[in-house]
């Protein structure tokens, strides 16, 4: 029986994370991360669609807060289609979840400035940065955001 190999914690505060085991290099990469499920999810499973068109095998590991800490949620080795967009057991919405269409794209742009933030070697963020981070998701559009986004892997590679 193959075992699944084990996915590190992510760093930093407890948020919605999704995870892809790269058998080549035996690493774990974030995919996408964001601080609510629904954006990360969409993301993981457009994410495993691909690498499953293109014939690659697909490890995942989707982490998220419960009561305040980091916790590993269950995700099926082998899914079907129609369990790929959501892989975690469904979580009741709670009132404050902005409506469906924002949260993806407010998602979407989180998840762009924390990869680049990441890129650039920053994955321990305080309070501060987040509350920033959240700032500038809220007043920038996406093209804006991947821009910045560019900046900071870019100065990540001139390091």
């Amino acid at each position: 029986m193959e075992s699944r190999p084990e996915s590190p914690r992510p760093q930093g505060a407890p948020r919605w994370v999704a995870m892809f085991y790269r058998p080549a290099t035996g690493t774990w990469r974030t995919a996408a991360q964001a601080p609510h499920r629904t954006p990360v999810l969409y993301a993981l499973g457009e994410m495993t669609r691909t690498l499953r068109a293109r014939g690659d095998e697909v490890t995942v590991a989707l982490w998220g807060p419960r009561d305040g800490a980091w916790h590993r949620f269950d995700t099926p080795r082998h899914p079907t289609p129609a369990s790929q967009p959501d892989p975690a057991p469904a979580a009741p919405p709670s009132p404050a979840e902005p409506a469906k269409l924002t949260e993806r794209m407010t998602g979407r742009r989180h998840q762009v400035l924390l990869s680049g933030l990441t890129k650039a070697g920053l994955y321990d963020l305080s309070p501060e940065d987040d509350t920033t981070v959240q700032a500038l998701v809220d007043r920038l559009d996406e093209a804006a955001v991947r821009r910045v986004a560019h900046w900071l892997a870019t100065a990540a590679d001139r390091r």
